[in-house]
């Protein structure tokens, strides 16, 4: 009997769970849980002859699991052989010959393990993707179920939830619950008062929940020493969970529940976009919990608009080779991003150089932060690759989240490539409401306020009172005596607003503030260059490069206040970079040469980012010809060279703290 498998089994199913969630993309444990769901799915609506061949199946497989030697390979042979029983829509020949491969190539391993026993991949990474590759065909068999197909993936998806965040998931289902009825309370709601009167305590409830998770330890020490008092926190939630299930039941520290924020942006954009008459509300509620809870973007995003989602939820699943290839594509080259780029420098150089910037010569600290830029979005986009390849292997189409951020040739331009389902969402329920480029209102001057006090609060800086004061006088100022003084201001402000929210949103720290404020600033002063610069509508490559140069080590040098989150240490790289430099041809020389494979591989990074787009379409596309075993065997070639960079210290995904 194969313990291995059975121990592995037990841990994925179980009713237990980790602070590091067992259930992440580049774990073997998540591939498991999603070949089980994509057939479980399949299965709910196959017709009965098709139910009664593959509940014959899972039997034999049942009956045969305890006694064979390897598991894995049991399930390769039984899931491959089934998928090509039920894949009516592929061609007989192709079918014949793709089978005929299949099982020669299953006799052979079977053969080697029997008389040599060298290779054993077990429950490997190698045995399970092929499994994988499989069985996401059977998605085809999937019909016009969508009650039970909702019903089925909000269970599997809340299950997914409590695997990395245990009872937590309570305070999911209490989010569900409250904004599907919320939400309809305000579409019933006959006078515009009472729909602004809820609304406002819909987001106001979804904001408190947000902060009381993130914020709250923050905020009371920052109390604490700003007014030297002695408040101390408690988990008010974990009490009462515990006075219901039990002592111990809950953990008394509050703990950041993983993917609150991206659950409540999402929760809040639905209640928004039925107050602005854009959408109607779910009728259903598992329609409404399938929407915010949908697995594969649950915990780390893209945030998912209803109105691009929902309308989907009813439509029949279709997966056409097209859908396939590119999903398979964008899948393979998220865990080559998250595997091959971000884990790898992060962990061989990044990680030594921000923890100890002190120890290396300025110049060090540079080659790091480029690094750094490379990681965080190797990492970010290759998570939201991945989630969305997933998803439309399901049937089910996620917005694009990243486009290239590295080709920008302006921070504005930046801010549309980079976290676009954040950018989208701050722009139309933050900016917009704010009074975008068009005024400000009292919205505009309530959330200065707020920030001003959150930023005395955070600093304990009284010295803040004053250059508030100061700023006051210069706006009153403006207004009297400077034409067009105000609409301009109101827009500077609004975006300023909007990027120091997206800082904070991001942690409550001085250094996300700074960091928000500096491409708040950032993006304000572009707004009154491109309308005098002579270089704006220049196409030349020079100048082109130019612009791409410039706006990358701006973006880079914004990110050691992001990347460098504890007090002072900013400023310690800063010094590092400006008093002690340290550049000498040896010791650059020396520095490559220790960090070599780093080196090589950020270069390759980075050469194939900026390769043209054009050029990646038609790699695509010729992988969309190749037939499927072809397919299957070039994606599983990669996956074994990719994994040979693997490193012993697995990082969890940046996002996953957010």
């Amino acid at each position: 009997m194969d313990m291995e498998g059975i121990s592995r089994l037990t841990t994925i199913f179980g009713f237990d769970y980790d602070s590091v969630s067992p259930l992440i993309f580049t774990q073997l444990n998540f591939w498991f849980f999603f070949v089980a769901v994509m057939g479980l799915y399949v299965l709910l609506d196959l017709d009965t002859k098709w139910k009664t061949i593959c509940t014959a199946t899972a039997v034999t497989l049942g009956l045969v699991f305890f006694q064979f030697y390897d598991t894995a390979l049991l399930l390769l042979a039984v899931g491959l052989n089934a998928f090509y029983l039920l894949s009516e829509n592929i061609e007989s020949s192709e079918k014949k010959r793709s089978l005929l491969i299949i099982n020669l190539g299953y006799l052979g391993y079977l053969v080697y393990k029997l008389f040599f026993d060298r290779l054993y991949f077990g429950l490997s990474y190698v045995d399970f993707w092929l499994l994988f590759i499989v069985f996401v065909f059977l998605l085809a068999r999937m019909k016009k179920t969508f009650l039970v197909r909702s019903v089925f993936l909000t269970v599997v998806s809340l299950f997914f939830y409590f695997k990395s965040s245990g009872f937590y998931v309570c305070l999911l289902s209490a989010s569900l619950v409250l904004n599907f009825f919320m939400g309809k309370w305000i579409f019933v709601a006959e006078t515009e008062k009472r729909k602004k009167l809820i609304i406002g305590l819909t987001v106001t409830l979804n904001v408190l929940i947000l902060g009381y998770f993130k914020y709250a330890y923050f905020f009371t020490s920052s109390f604490n020493d700003l007014f030297h008092t002695n408040v101390e926190v408690f988990n008010h939630f974990a009490r009462w969970g515990n006075g219901f299930m039990g002592e111990g039941t809950f953990v008394e520290r509050i703990l950041l529940p993983v993917g609150v924020s991206f659950f409540t942006f999402q929760s809040i954009s639905y209640i928004v976009d039925i107050y602005r008459k854009e959408i109607e509300p779910v009728n259903h509620f598992f329609h409404y919990t399938f929407f915010v809870t949908f697995f594969p973007q649950l915990v780390a995003g893209p945030i998912v608009r209803a109105k691009d989602f929902i309308p989907q939820i009813k439509q029949p699943f279709q997966l056409q080779n097209s859908d396939f290839s590119w999903a398979v594509i964008q899948v393979v080259k998220g865990l080559i991003k998250k595997i091959v780029l971000a884990d790898y420098i992060a962990i061989h150089f990044i990680d030594q150089v921000a923890d100890s910037p002190e120890a290396y010569p300025g110049f060090v600290s540079i080659l790091a932060m480029w690094g750094y830029s490379l990681q965080i979005y190797g990492d970010f986009s290759g998570y939201t690759d991945i989630a969305i390849g997933l998803s439309r292997l399901m049937g089910f189409k996620l917005l694009e989240n990243f486009n290239s951020p590295y080709k920008a040739t302006s921070v504005a331009d930046f801010w549309r490539r980079w976290h676009k389902s954040l950018g989208s969402w701050l722009r139309d329920y933050l900016y917009i409401p704010l009074g975008g480029n068009r005024t400000g209102g009292i919205g505009t001057y309530v959330a200065t306020l707020i920030i001003f006090f959150f930023l005395l609060l955070i600093t304990g800086w009284y010295a803040l009172i004053f250059v508030y004061i100061g700023l006051m006088i210069l706006y009153i100022y403006g207004v009297l005596f400077i034409k067009n003084f105000k609409k301009y201001i109101h827009r500077d402000l609004n975006l300023l607003i909007t990027m120091v929210i997206g800082g904070l949103w991001h942690g409550a720290s001085v250094n996300f503030v700074i960091w928000g404020a500096m491409n708040g600033c950032a993006l304000i002063l572009y707004n009154y260059w491109k309308r005098i610069s002579p270089y704006e509508a220049n196409q030349g490559r020079l100048v082109h490069f130019w612009k791409i140069f410039l706006t990358f080590n701006f973006i880079t040098f914004t990110r050691i206040w992001f990347r460098l989150e504890g007090d002072g240490q900013p400023e310690l790289m800063l010094d590092r970079i400006m008093n002690h430099f340290g550049f000498e041809w040896s010791v650059f020389v020396q520095v490559i040469e220790t960090y070599q494979a780093v080196f090589v591989v950020m270069i390759l990074g980075y050469i194939v980012h900026w390769v043209p787009q054009a050029m990646k379409t038609k790699w695509e596309l010729k992988f969309e010809a190749m037939p499927l075993y072809a397919k299957a065997l070039s994606v599983c070639v990669i996956l074994i060279a990719m994994y040979q960079a693997v490193s012993d210290v697995s990082k969890p995904f940046v996002y996953f703290q957010f």
